[in-house]
Order: structure tokens, then C-alpha cells, then sequence
């Protein structure tokens, strides 16, 4: 073999080393958001069509976007139940529907134990449970929605800036009994801290509720939708639009809470995902 093909073989492995896996993005969105993991987010190459692909998750309608890099991409949110290894999701392009495959890492949450002087808020009268119920058929509806306005932005700010709390995922035992886990990111801030739209979009829910005190969801476009709870006060109305920055409330410790912070869930997908992913403090 003479020294020319020889390096001619050695170009094509390096090559073919270098050359990106199939469905992997390699723009800004795929750099700060991609950690397929339990409660985490894929973010998957659809290519470079002038339309959008339409991409579904276990039946949910998914985040499709334009990366920095060109490409487009699915921004799939993935339930903190999900068992590690091989997901798929089912597109439909101009070329017509096909499916592609990712695989979903293992990750291991921590637990948190919480002591609550009002034993309501463990285990709530049967008044206060009829009142739950209906908040959470409200609080569903809205995660569920899907309007096909794209999000202004994916790569969120921050709604305020404080130290980290309680994360994402926690196993929560109230009094000693387990309850669901942690379904967002807390910021223990102080009360009256305003809170801001990380990115713009139309307000679904402004409420009172029982375990999550005041109440806030902010509706970003293509099943992306963030909530903000435990506020003092609100600074918005139902059906209002909001730009990037917006105050749309502020800290406080209303409902199920021990003390002034503010609770941030995102959902994409109709699934609850880790807010630290957005807020660059994702830890594996």
C-alpha cells in the first residue's frame, strides 16, 4: 500500500470520527439545552427544509425552531419517569413521515424533607381537596395548550436573580409522608422581588390557588409554558400579552410555602422539565 493511500485511508476515519452523529445539532439551542436525561431535554437535528418539520412526542405536538447552526430542531421535553434508553419521535416532513430515535440517560434525584406547621397543607379537608381538584384540571388544561406561534426565544433569562433552593426533581416528604416530586426550580429571593417574563407570550392563568398561592402561567407558543408561583402580588390579566422582561409579579410566600421564593416550572410537551437546564445550572 503506497504512502499516499495510506493517507488517503487515515483522512476518511478522521473524517468519519469527526462527522456529527445522525439527529445531533450542533447549534447554540443543541450547546445550552441538550441533557436527554429523566426530567431533562433533547434537542434533536431535523435539518435544513425551508418548512418546518411537525414532530410529536408520545403524542404530544413538540417545539420545533430554527438553531443557530441553521438546522432544525425538536426541543423535547422528557418526563422524570421516563427509564433510561431509546425514545422516539415521530415526524412528519416534506418528504413524508418517519421516525428518528434518541436515547434518554439515567439520572438519580435527591430527597428533601420539609416540616409544615399547617397540617392542611399536607393533608388537605375534603373542602380544600374539591378545590385542589379543580385547580389542577385548570393548572392541566393550561400545560396541554398548544398555539403554533413560535417562542420569541428558547434561551431563556432568568425570571429573578437570587441563590438556587430547593431543585428540580426533589423526592419532598411533608411531615414525614411523600408527596410528588419537585416539579420546578425555586429561588430564594426576598418578597416584593419583581418577577419577569424570561421570554414573551400570552397569560393563560392568573390565580389564587391552594398549594401553589398565587399564581401566574405564562404561555410562550408550541406547548412551551412556564408557571410562577407563590407570589405576593400580580402585576397582569388573563389573555394579556407580555414582552421578554415584563414584570409579571412579585415574591412572596402565598400557599405551600415556609418562606418568601419564588417557584418556576417550565413545560414543554405537555412534560415538566428541569428549569435549571434554562438557567445554565444544569448538574448531571
Amino acid at each position: 500500500m503506497t504512502a499516499v493511500r495510506i493517507l488517503c485511508l487515515l483522512c476518511t476515519l478522521l473524517c468519519a470520527m469527526l462527522a456529527p452523529v445522525a439527529g445531533q445539532a450542533e447549534g447554540l439551542i443543541s450547546q445550552s439545552l441538550n441533557h436527554p436525561v429523566p426530567g431533562g431535554v433533547a434537542v434533536l437535528a431535523l435539518g435544513r427544509d425551508a418548512v418546518a418539520p411537525r414532530a410529536v412526542y408520545l403524542k404530544n405536538k413538540v417545539l420545533v425552531v430554527r438553531d443557530s447552526d441553521g438546522q432544525w430542531v425538536a426541543v423535547v421535553g422528557i418526563a422524570l419517569k421516563t427509564a433510561a434508553g431509546r425514545q422516539v419521535l415521530q415526524l412528519r416532513t416534506g418528504q413524508g413521515a418517519r421516525e428518528l430515535g434518541f436515547n434518554v440517560a439515567a439520572k438519580k434525584y435527591r430527597e428533601q424533607h420539609i416540616a409544615l406547621k399547617n397540617k392542611n397543607m399536607v393533608n388537605p379537608d375534603p373542602e380544600q381537596l374539591k378545590r385542589f381538584e379543580r385547580e389542577y384540571l385548570a393548572q392541566t388544561h393550561a400545560y396541554g395548550s398548544y398555539r403554533d406561534s413560535a417562542p420569541s426565544n428558547v434561551l431563556l433569562d432568568l425570571p429573578v436573580h437570587g441563590r438556587l433552593s430547593s431543585p428540580f426533581g426533589l423526592r419532598r416528604f411533608f411531615n414525614g409522608e411523600e408527596r410528588s416530586p419537585h416539579s420546578g426550580l425555586d429561588f430564594a429571593v426576598p418578597r416584593g422581588t419583581p418577577v419577569k417574563a424570561p421570554a414573551d407570550g400570552v397569560i393563560t392563568i392568573v390565580d389564587d390557588y391552594f398549594f401553589n398561592g398565587n399564581t401566574v402561567f405564562v404561555d410562550h407558543g408550541q406547548g412551551f409554558i412556564t408557571m410562577y408561583c407563590h407570589l405576593s402580588a400580580f402585576n397582569v390579566k388573563l389573555g394579556q400579552h407580555v414582552r421578554r422582561g415584563d414584570v409579571i409579579g412579585y415574591v412572596g410566600s402565598t400557599g405551600r410555602a415556609t418562606g418568601p421564593h419564588l417557584h418556576w416550572t417550565i413545560s414543554l410537551n405537555n412534560t415538566r422539565v428541569d428549569p435549571a437546564i434554562f438557567a445554565q445550572a444544569f448538574k448531571p
